[in-house]
């Protein structure tokens, strides 16, 4: 009698429920022409209504009398940027910073917060971390103690003994023979873990965190102190074990690369994405378009005035290979995506808009606003049901999530008004919230 009676009330009790919950707030966009991420060319004038977190009808006579609005007056709407190469916590701390014998959990998360917030205020919605101690910030985002971008963390990268991201101290032994965790471990800048049982164990550590994405270090590297850049790390088996967890978690393996070989192997163990690959050859390159393989690539400042000498020696192949390699990938039919990829110089932040412009070479204006909203929004659903937001992003269209920014001018003639974010943006919204209007 009692389950009867609980079945009857129940869509009762639904329905005063949802009388009761207020109504999600609604904002209406007027008078805006739209960059939908896709086409190369901007709307009419027309009107967007957001209602919560998703856009909910675009059209000339779309209205609302309860939302609040703002005009546009013929500005333009776009989605906002996406950095898929970024490091939170290792762009918003110098490297005296990072090795201070006082660096605590607490000051890493309140630097890398700070970060965030001026990452957001220049149009940065979503990004993609890939290595460094990231879950607390995001956490904190997440549940708004701090402002900052969605992020897709993909929380320390894995490396070999002697690796990419063997972040070491010279004087730290390896734990294996001392029994000693790295102090860089410990504060989960990244995690070096040999042979297949540990390259598992690591996995599986970083997915339990959150990890939405594992990176792995699969090559030699400019900013490591051990390895040599034209060295091939970690085996097939032990690469696979990496691309066997991930998959096992219906996630995937990005890897840091620059050279074929490297590259070639990752791709044998399943890996779907290679960061960086400004040394690949077109053989390799026309093997990741056969395979779907993803580039994320960057196009890095020649120089620094805070980077050490040895540093910038081990760069200059680096840079030398950039002019090619963009040009070559696109030709190609590579799946490319953008990221900026700062270090240790939280200098640097501040020109994160201006390296857009940087891939004015090889791209049109219309062709550039779509690698660094769309189709970096594809590579962040890569994650598939491991991504931390479910939602369409990139795009300006019903459904989709409404992270936009309304631009004063038209970044399509003007592709330079990125560039200048505290004027030219006059609203940024992320998940349907206005976080600046100007």
């Amino acid at each position: 009698m009692r389950a009867m009676l609980v079945a009857a009330l129940t869509p009762l009790l639904a329905t005063l429920v949802a009388a009761q919950a207020p109504a999600p707030p609604t904002t209406l966009f007027r008078n805006v022409r739209i960059f939908d991420g896709v086409e190369p060319r901007l709307s009419p004038t027309t009107n967007v209504l957001v209602r919560g977190n998703t856009i909910a009808a675009i059209g000339p006579g779309v209205t609302d009398a309860g939302a609040t609005v703002i005009d546009g007056a013929g500005r333009t709407l776009m989605p906002g940027l996406i950095d898929v190469h970024v490091h939170m916590t290792f762009s918003s701390l110098a490297l005296p910073q990072l090795l201070a014998p006082d660096l605590t959990p607490a000051s890493v998360e309140a630097a890398a917060a700070a970060g965030a917030e001026a990452m957001l205020l220049r149009g940065f919605t979503s990004v993609r971390d890939v290595g460094g101690p990231v879950f607390e910030l995001k956490a904190g985002i997440d549940a708004g103690r701090h402002r900052g971008p969605r992020i897709w963390p993909s929380g320390p990268a894995l490396s070999q003994t002697s690796g990419h991201g063997d972040m070491r101290l010279p004087d730290e032994p390896s734990r294996r023979f001392t029994g000693k965790v790295p102090r860089f471990e410990q504060l989960g800048a990244g995690i070096i873990a040999d042979g297949r049982d540990e390259v598992l164990t690591a996995v599986r550590e970083n997915l339990r965190r959150g990890a939405s994405q594992i990176k792995v270090m699969a090559g030699g590297g400019t900013s490591s102190a051990y390895d040599p850049l034209d060295v091939t790390q970690y085996t097939l088996d032990e690469m696979k074990a990496a691309v066997e967890a991930a998959e096992d978690w219906n996630t995937y393996v990005t890897v840091h690369a620059y050279h074929p070989r490297a590259v070639r192997r990752a791709i044998e163990a399943g890996v779907k994405c290679v960061e960086h690959g400004q040394l690949l050859d077109e053989d390799t390159l026309r093997l990741m378009a056969a395979k779907g393989v993803w580039l994320s690539l960057q196009n890095l400042m020649e120089d620094s005035p805070n980077m050490e000498e040895a540093r910038r020696r081990k760069r200059q192949p680096v840079l030398e290979g950039q002019a090619r390699i963009w040009p070559m990938a696109r030709q190609l039919g590579v799946k490319l995506a953008w990221g900026t990829d700062f270090l240790f110089e939280p200098g640097m932040n501040k020109e994160q808009n201006a390296y857009i412009l940087r891939l004015r070479p090889w791209f049109t204006p219309a062709e550039i606003l779509k690698l660094v909203t769309h189709d970096n929004a594809q590579l962040l659903a890569l994650s598939g049901p491991r991504s931390p937001y479910t939602g369409i992003l990139g795009v300006v269209k019903p459904g989709a999530l409404a992270d936009l920014i309304l631009v004063d001018g038209d970044p399509l003639a003007r592709l330079e008004l990125l560039t200048t974010p505290d004027t030219s943006f006059v609203v940024i919204m992320k998940d349907g919230q206005i976080v600046k209007n100007r």
